[in-house]
């Protein structure tokens, strides 16, 4: 009986260790983009009301970070589908040699799955409107 009460007690201040973790790094990782996002505006704001050129300076850099963070989406996109068509595969040879049935075929669920994601990230992506007319300062109006 004894040893059930310490396996209790370690499990139950184990997860209570865990929780309390989670807590305050998703807390602290919450206070650092809070951060990280008021000293952009400050920096955006004092380029925009610079006198030589601000306002076009800050358009190109906010115009920067939106094709970085685009790039990055795309990344992640074609990362993720090799990652699932790989599991797909994975999944489709194990199921093979284990069960000696069609059940292997489960295994296409995450192969399509994956294949989607890297063909939407590869091919489907598009730039943003005014990247295509880079000379013009105003983004072009699509209707």
């Amino acid at each position: 009986m004894e040893a059930s009460v310490a396996v209790f007690v370690w499990l139950s201040i184990g997860s209570i260790a865990l929780f309390t973790f989670l807590g305050v790094a998703a807390w602290s990782g919450t206070r650092a983009r809070e951060r990280e996002l008021y000293y952009k505006n400050d920096l955006l704001k004092k380029i925009a009301e610079s006198p030589e050129a601000g306002g076009a300076a800050a358009l190109q850099y906010l115009r920067e970070q939106h094709r970085i963070a685009q790039e990055k989406q795309r990344g992640g996109l074609q990362l993720g589908g090799l990652v699932t068509v790989a599991v797909g595969v994975g999944l489709m040879i194990f199921l093979l040699a284990m069960v000696h049935r069609p059940v292997f075929f489960v295994g296409l669920i995450p192969l399509l799955i994956g294949g989607v994601l890297f063909f939407y990230g590869r091919f489907m992506i598009h730039s943003a409107p005014w990247e295509e007319n880079s000379s013009s300062i105003e983004p072009p109006q699509r209707f």
